[in-house]
């Protein structure tokens, strides 16, 4: 019989998929800094709005893998 303390807890995560979220968190952090900061130098408004968006876009896909660690600890 499983014991109740462990059946309610998120599977541990191996080595090699930490190795792989962590690459896949700096990359996201990344791209959201760089499409803000593509944003910020350009005037065309619509360029603009595209840019703040994909880095908006970015930003959930950090916090999606972040949140899914988080709930793996």
């Amino acid at each position: 019989m499983p014991n109740q303390a462990n059946t309610n807890q998120a599977p541990q995560l191996t080595s090699k998929n930490l190795t792989i979220l962590s690459d896949s968190l700096n990359s996201e952090a990344l791209l959201v800094h760089k499409y803000a900061q593509a944003a910020q130098s350009v005037q065309d408004p619509a360029i603009k709005s595209q840019l703040n968006s994909m880095s908006d876009q970015h930003r959930q896909h950090y916090n999606t893998l972040l949140n899914y660690l988080n709930s793996h600890q």
